[in-house]
């Protein structure tokens, strides 16, 4: 009786841990899809790097591009001259003098083996992810856009993408009155 009762034991046993062997995997497994689905891109995303790096390969020369040292050499003097959500980007990487990190070879050298930037994006977003959340900024259809929709920060950059400031302005109705004076200056009708 009580062989038979130990035997009992260790099936039960035996089951019980084959059951929390099989949860293991499977936890493990669906751990590892996880994480490969969120690094593949989505539609939209790392829209800054994937048309930075587009601009920046078409710039450079066949023979630069062979070279990781030199296309360092060529991105750095790019970020140099960027602006905006570009240079933002640029400071993620490191190509800029400011920067506190420096991860430009995850470019670099992949630039240099002709890997597509949508690749090098994706490999940047398992780095960091900021980098793949930086979007440009919509752009306004002044032509069709009414201005009394819009929030003042949008006013404010309107005038501020054409060089102006509205001094004085207090009110919404402030801005819209100066977007509507510069507005044929700056709009082709």
């Amino acid at each position: 009786k009580y062989l038979s009762q130990t035997l009992l034991i260790r099936k039960s046993f035996a089951k019980k841990s084959m059951k929390y062997v099989l949860i293991q995997v499977l936890l493990v497994a669906s751990l590892f899809l996880h994480e490969t689905v969120q690094a593949k891109l989505v539609e939209g995303d790392c829209e800054v790097c994937i048309q930075f790096l587009n601009k920046f390969i078409e710039t450079l020369n066949p023979t630069v591009k062979e070279n990781s040292s030199l296309v360092e050499k060529e991105f750095m003097m790019a970020c140099a001259k960027s602006t905006g959500k570009d240079n933002r980007f640029c400071y993620y990487l490191g190509g800029t003098k400011d920067a506190a990190t420096k991860i430009l070879n995850e470019v670099t050298k992949p630039i240099s083996y002709s890997i597509p930037p949508e690749k090098i994006c994706e490999k940047l977003k398992k780095k960091d992810a900021q980098i793949c959340e930086l979007r440009y900024d919509k752009k306004i259809d002044l032509k069709n856009v009414n201005l009394r929709k819009l929030k003042v920060k949008d006013l404010k950059k309107i005038l501020n993408d054409w060089d102006d400031e509205c001094k004085g302005c207090v009110e919404k109705t402030d801005f819209i009155k100066r977007i509507e004076i510069l507005k044929k200056k700056h709009v082709e009708l």
